[in-house]
């Protein structure tokens, strides 16, 4: 058996922090991102309460945090098309709305999980 040596916590520890510095900046500059951030923290302990078994909270609490997780990535994505130039560019733009729609989408399952698992 192989145990890890300390520079694989260390490793494991700046990977922790850059993820959270990530989390801050997006926080921080996205007004999106802070109202799903609200959304989960009110809805991530009602799926855990409503969910009737372990399937059900994870699908719950899972398709919330999913929108998180679409929205941090769609954040990046715009971010490295802003730095790369401020012109308008066919590609630039379908990139952003790829990214955009993605949120939708992650969005859409989200109303469906929660209408299927608590209305049906």
């Amino acid at each position: 058996m192989v145990f890890p040596d300390a520079g694989d916590f260390s490793r494991l520890a700046r990977a922790l922090g850059h993820s959270l510095r990530g989390i801050r900046a997006v926080y921080k500059s996205e007004a999106a991102f802070r109202l799903e951030v609200l959304v989960a923290v009110v809805l991530v302990p009602i799926g855990f309460w409503l969910g009737a078994d372990g399937t059900e909270r994870a699908l719950l609490i899972g398709s919330v945090l999913l929108v998180m997780l679409v929205e941090l990535i769609n954040s990046g994505i715009e971010a490295v098309v802003d730095r790369i130039g401020g012109e308008r560019h066919e590609l630039s733009g379908r990139a952003k709305d790829a990214g955009s729609a993605a949120v939708l989408f992650a969005l859409i399952n989200a109303a469906v999980v929660w209408a299927v698992i608590l209305l049906i």
